[in-house]
């Protein structure tokens, strides 16, 4: 084939550290525009970005040019260095160290995207732990509890 092509649905979830909920109305919707604008920065299209107060929920076309953990590290570093502009009550803002990804049929993207819109629905009955483990398990993922929330 004399050509690369790829469509690749990507589904990004990482909290802030110790899952403090620094996610403010404040920051929130700058938050998810600033995410956006480093996904497109590095050829991954945005599709849909949201959370809650402790975490993010990124789902994007992954870019064939660049590796999974080289995207998810510069848009967590570069968003923590923009966070710490918008106030001192930011400045001890900082990502968990970890993160999920996740391929994504196109047949579930718009019900992902819905899910990402209605992020402060779902947390009022489930927690972040609660979502994440769900989606652990829905997408198949071996995982260690004990090391999930260290």
């Amino acid at each position: 084939m004399p050509q690369s092509l790829s469509k690749v649905y990507t589904h990004i979830i990482f909290s802030t550290k110790h899952r403090k909920n620094m996610i403010d109305n404040h920051i929130e919707n700058d938050l998810y525009n600033y995410l956006g604008g480093i996904c497109g920065d590095f050829g991954c299209n945005p599709v849909q970005i949201g959370g809650h107060k402790n975490h993010v929920h990124i789902l994007c076309l992954l870019s064939r040019k660049v590796a999974q953990m080289n995207l998810i590290q510069e848009i967590k570093q570069g968003s923590s260095k923009w966070i710490k502009t918008m106030g001192s009550k930011y400045a001890d803002f900082y990502w968990q160290d970890g993160y999920g990804i996740f391929s994504v049929s196109p047949t579930n993207v718009d019900k992902l995207i819905d899910y990402i819109r209605n992020q402060k629905i779902h947390h009022q009955q489930r927690s972040f732990k609660e979502e994440l483990i769900l989606f652990l398990k829905k997408y198949g993922v071996d995982y260690d509890e004990r090391y999930l929330w260290a």
